[in-house]
């Protein structure tokens, strides 16, 4: 049967790590009629005033304002754009958690309460890795309603959520259901893709909402949904509370940037036919394929062909999960990490450290008669590799790509790593210029895209 492709859908209309000492409450099944009666309403009296309306505006160019006849039709040369989308008040002072594509590019940002008081706030952190905003809203000295945190990491299936936020401007709603799944990490809303799934009903306009747990704590923000149609079919998904208190902390702590561990490995998923070469006896956890010198993967021991099966006591069966303990856990901190060497079960410890910013990108954009004509690149840093999203701890990156340049004809990207050139290794990018600069009849080259190795073959 041949299955009709399937987008995923982010949410706009317009479109730290600690411990919790409180026990958890036990979880039971209902077990009269009286209880089956039981509502949410309680709870929702207790978080819903917490959860606002986010209006945004920007500005945009009329694409036909040079034209002298469409532009005065369109409306001269700029006209504004207006969202909405939801958020989340995390402290009394006006401290609100959002989503990133809900603010993202706005001119100006309205918050409105639950109580139909508006504000204008400003943008203290945006991270589009997370899909993650931090706002601030002047409340003249009056204090807010709040939603206080939910350790995420102690949610189950099955676990009874509500979802509350703006869906289609209707106003705040409200919309229950379980957790589906937990460590979703094939969403493709960004790059740090672990999520807990949902079937509380979310539509466009909830982005940035809360998702909450039935003793009135957020457990996520809303953020996307699984949608072949746009509209909400059950599959919902929220970015898990411990991930937003990350981004909270980085932003109250004056930082632009959130700041995340370099472990100095690049690993890829142990799939079948990987499992049985290694002697596994089924597929699990990351091959680790390099190990960077001195990175604090090596200072750990790890080695080349070891299999990573844990950090902590989490499981991690891809990039994503390993990306998500580690910086939950934070830069400074340590992690036990578990690994399969040789057939033999293993724990090291490894302290989670910034990436090093010293090394020498000796950034070039290539030139002459090659395929590679009109690319940018530049040996792999650790920096470069984090701010890129580069898998490979070495070797030569593209980073820019001319568009009218040959490169870009033949489909090169930002991101690719250039591998091989007519059958020789690329370990910096003064070898790459010496390669390209003897010429070939046939050119052969292999990248690195996104962990697959793809090679193009051109006669001159």
């Amino acid at each position: 049967m041949k299955i009709k492709s399937v987008s995923i859908v982010a949410l706009g209309l317009f479109a730290a790590h600690a411990a919790f000492a409180q026990p958890q409450p036990a979880r039971v099944v209902p077990t009269s009629a009286a209880q089956m009666q039981l509502s949410f309403a309680s709870v929702v009296k207790r978080t819903a005033p917490a959860v606002v309306n986010i209006f945004t505006k920007r500005k945009v160019r009329n694409p036909f304002a040079d034209d002298p006849i469409f532009g005065r039709m369109f409306g001269g040369r700029e006209r504004v754009q207006s969202a909405l989308g939801s958020g989340v008040i995390v402290r009394s002072d006006g401290v609100i958690v959002t989503n990133n594509h809900v603010v993202a590019g706005a001119d100006e940002i309205v918050v409105a309460l639950a109580d139909r008081r508006e504000f204008e706030a400003k943008v203290l952190l945006t991270d589009e890795r997370t899909d993650l905003a931090i706002l601030r809203v002047n409340t003249g000295g009056k204090v807010l309603p709040t939603v206080a945190f939910h350790d995420s990491d102690n949610a189950e299936v099955g676990d009874i959520v509500l979802a509350i936020g703006n869906p289609f401007g209707l106003g705040q709603t409200v919309t229950s259901g379980i957790i589906s799944a937990l460590a979703r990490t094939q969403a493709g809303v960004s790059d740090y893709q672990f999520f807990i799934q949902t079937d509380a009903a979310i539509n466009r306009g909830n982005s940035g909402g809360a998702l909450v747990t039935v003793d009135g704590k957020l457990i996520g923000i809303n953020s996307a949904i699984f949608s072949r149609s746009g509209g909400n079919i059950g599959i919902g998904f929220a970015i898990p509370a411990n991930m937003v208190k990350v981004v909270l902390n980085t932003a109250l702590g004056g930082a632009k940037q959130v700041a995340r561990p370099w472990l100095g490995v690049d690993v890829q998923p142990v799939d079948g036919s990987l499992a049985e070469s290694l002697g596994l006896d089924r597929p699990i956890g990351l091959l680790v394929r390099e190990v960077a010198p001195a990175s604090p993967a090596a200072q750990a021991g790890l080695q080349r062909q070891d299999v990573i099966t844990k950090i902590d006591e989490f499981a991690i069966n891809d990039e994503q999960s390993l990306n998500f303990r580690t910086t939950t856990k934070g830069i400074g901190n340590t992690v036990t990490v578990t690994y399969v060497r040789d057939g033999q079960v293993r724990t090291t410890a490894l302290r989670l450290a910034s990436a090093p910013a010293n090394a020498v990108r000796a950034m070039t954009q290539l030139d002459g008669p090659s395929p590679l004509q009109g690319a940018t690149v530049a040996n792999i840093t650790p920096e470069m590799a984090e701010d890129l999203g580069v898998r490979r701890t070495s070797g030569v990156v593209i980073t820019d790509v001319d568009g009218r340049s040959t490169a870009a004809r033949f489909g090169f990207e930002p991101g690719d790593v250039v591998v091989g050139v007519n059958g020789r290794k690329v370990a910096d990018v003064g070898m790459l210029q010496d390669i390209l600069r003897r010429g070939s009849r046939v050119w052969n080259v292999a990248v690195d895209r996104n962990g697959r190795t793809l090679t193009l073959s051109v006669r001159n």
